[in-house]
């Protein structure tokens, strides 16, 4: 891998280290080796991965904020292609998360850090020229949308590096920890964006400001990366596993529960700001537009928190006695949503949303908890070695995170055509309880009921 000899012994209080900083002696089960110099290096690398997965998670909800404000800076799209906008960023980036899972050890953590935040200037340096122009054509931004799905990819890469650089006791917490620090990526684009294009717009909106802003950033996370992030040479991924979980039923199963949690917060995070401008059309000067469509990263920030209380939670009462509760509450809050829509003010719908996008970061939580639970108890069945049962979950856990990003794009569609179509988003929003009433249903029959095989392991 190098031509440059070893530069430090293979002693457990030394890292082996060559050229590119490729770690050759990584023994993160080693309780020596751990305390003396696998803690500290884990901790570095993922402080790392942290920064440039929250970029990346920033950059995915660009096109979502900016499809808000591109009418009124000039831009003559349609209601259908300014939803076109908001979901495709979630259609690539769900695409991706299945080869970024796998680039980790092809081309090593830090190197493909780098590489996938550097990435990340194509969409951002795209957005601020063609919105600087309201005659760029809508093929050009719908390709650009799609090119901000780069920041989707990155959540699966990242977390596949990370899973190497910890201990089998610390995996969940340091995963727990990657997750939630990207997803607040989410919060803060659409905390600061709104800001950044209007706060010197003096009447005007500023639009390219908002992939500006991130360019610094990105260069610093790709400097960082490059400086402090290493290389496992052990970094090894399993194609095999991957395919023959695609026979496994339970996969499937369980990505469907993904895609109404995971699916849930990730849909909602990106249209959020424009159902708050669209049902609110009293706030409609800059000002107050602006403060009213900043709030929408509290949508975002409460579903982040909530992520790893979702997982504490199944590991105390099980996951999938967790995941039933937040089906049964998203059940009942989007109900409510869809009965007052038009018909209560602004903190009221607010308040409603939030709590939705709470009841959806526990259920993240707590499906993504069930995958190694129910994939362990499916292999023993099978006479899979404990060996066997590891790569499956692991291999499971990439794929289903994949799968159920893809309602990231189905949510703003449905909504969209409900809008386009129908006039009223009402319609949209009664699909979603029909969802979630049948997921709800889906949870209890395979994985709760006495008699399921599942019932209290799950």
């Amino acid at each position: 891998m190098s031509t440059q000899s070893r530069q430090l012994s293979p002693a457990v209080d030394q890292l082996e280290i060559t050229r590119g900083r490729w770690v050759h002696n990584w023994d993160a089960e080693n309780p020596d080796f751990w305390q003396a110099v696998g803690r500290r290096t884990a901790w570095t690398n993922l402080r790392w991965s942290i920064f440039a997965e929250f970029l990346g998670f920033a950059v995915w909800q660009l096109c979502a904020i900016l499809a808000v404000y591109l009418p009124a800076a000039g831009f003559d799209y349609s209601t259908s292609e300014l939803f076109w906008l908001i979901s495709m960023p979630s259609l690539v980036g769900a695409t991706l998360r299945i080869p970024y899972t796998f680039m980790v050890a092809r081309f090593g953590g830090r190197n493909w850090t780098i590489i996938s935040a550097l990435l990340l200037l194509i969409p951002v340096t795209g957005l601020a020229l063609a919105t600087a122009n309201p005659q760029t054509p809508f093929w050009v931004m719908l390709v650009l949308a799609g090119l901000s799905g780069f920041g989707g990819g990155n959540f699966a890469s990242s977390m596949a590096n990370i899973t190497y650089f910890y201990p089998a006791a610390q995996k969940g917490w340091a995963l727990g920890l990657n997750a939630a620090g990207g997803n607040l990526g989410a919060a803060i684009a659409q905390l600061l964006v709104p800001i950044a294009i209007t706060i010197f717009a003096a009447g005007t909106l500023q639009l390219p400001m908002a992939g500006l802003i991130w360019i610094p950033l990105i260069l610093a996370a790709a400097a960082g990366a490059a400086k402090y992030m290493h290389n496992l040479s052990n970094a090894r991924s399993d194609v095999r596993g991957a395919l023959a979980c695609l026979r496994e039923k339970h996969l499937w199963i369980i990505a469907g529960l993904y895609i109404g949690t995971f699916g849930s917060f990730i849909g909602f995070c990106a249209v959020f700001p424009k159902l708050l401008a669209d049902t609110f059309t009293e706030y409609s000067s800059l000002e107050l537009g602006t403060a009213v469509i900043s709030l929408a990263f509290l949508g975002p920030l409460v579903g982040s928190l909530a992520r790893p209380y979702g997982g504490q939670l199944a590991d105390r009462f099980g996951g999938a006695r967790i995941t039933l509760a937040a089906f049964s509450v998203m059940a009942v809050l989007t109900l409510a949503l869809m009965l007052s829509l038009g018909q209560v003010d602004f903190p009221v719908f607010l308040g409603l949303f939030l709590a939705l996008f709470t009841a959806a970061g526990l259920g993240n939580g707590s499906t993504y908890r069930m995958i190694p639970a129910v994939f362990a108890l499916s292999g023993r069945r099978s006479g899979r070695t404990p060996a066997e049962q590891a790569r499956s979950a692991a291999a499971a856990l990439g794929l289903i995170s994949a799968i159920g990003a893809y309602g990231g794009f189905l949510i703003p569609q449905v909504l969209g055509l409900s809008l386009s179509k129908l006039g009223s988003y009402v319609p949209a929003f009664g699909v979603f309880v029909g969802l979630y009433v049948l997921l709800l249903a889906v949870t209890w029959f395979c994985y709760v009921r006495r008699g399921s095989g599942f019932a209290g392991k799950a």
